[in-house]
């Protein structure tokens, strides 16, 4: 792998008013994916509110800013005996995190608020994000809306991990 800039941690926490897809309930789980990587968190059997609590990582390439790729977010449900049913999508818009990162901020106070990203037509956020410093990290908490779907939303933080060796932010062109 050529050019990785970073890692981002994703931290899957919950789900809440995620829509039944088998007769009251669902076994929900989370597909991540940026470009070529694909995660995907645990099933959490019959429970339309499930809280996964899950950190999951990607690496971050400089080809991925240059194309401004997204993290998308599938919801499923897991199924036994047939194909498993989504349950909902989102995207990350990692750019205003990463504008962030790139400031290079240290010695902040604990919980200042580095920057508010507002929900618009071109993000899948239910409600202002916030980018702030936590236990000496920036770290973006958002609620995202699941589109192609009546309802759901997933709780998730995003935090920017440096990695030895690589070019980081620095240099890279947001």
């Amino acid at each position: 792998m050529e050019n990785i800039l970073g890692l981002i941690r994703i931290r899957i926490k919950k789900g809440t008013n995620l829509i039944a897809r088998d007769s009251r309930t669902s076994d929900p789980y989370v597909l991540v994916t940026m470009a070529q990587q694909t995660l995907k968190t645990a099933v959490v059997k019959d429970n339309c509110h499930p809280e996964w609590n899950e950190e999951l990582t990607l690496y971050i390439q400089d080809k991925d800013l240059h194309t401004n790729t997204p993290i998308e977010l599938m919801v499923c449900d897991k199924d036994t005996f047939s194909v498993d049913d989504k349950m909902g999508e989102a995207f990350i818009d990692i750019k205003p995190y990463l504008h962030c990162v790139k400031m290079g901020l240290t010695d902040i106070p604990e919980g200042h608020v580095v920057k508010i990203v507002q929900p618009d037509r071109t993000n899948c956020l239910a409600e202002e994000s916030r980018c702030i410093w936590r236990n000496g990290k920036l770290v973006q908490e958002m609620t995202l809306r699941l589109r192609n779907v009546k309802s759901g939303e997933i709780f998730i933080e995003i935090e920017w991990i440096d990695v030895t060796d690589s070019q980081g932010l620095s240099e890279a062109d947001l």
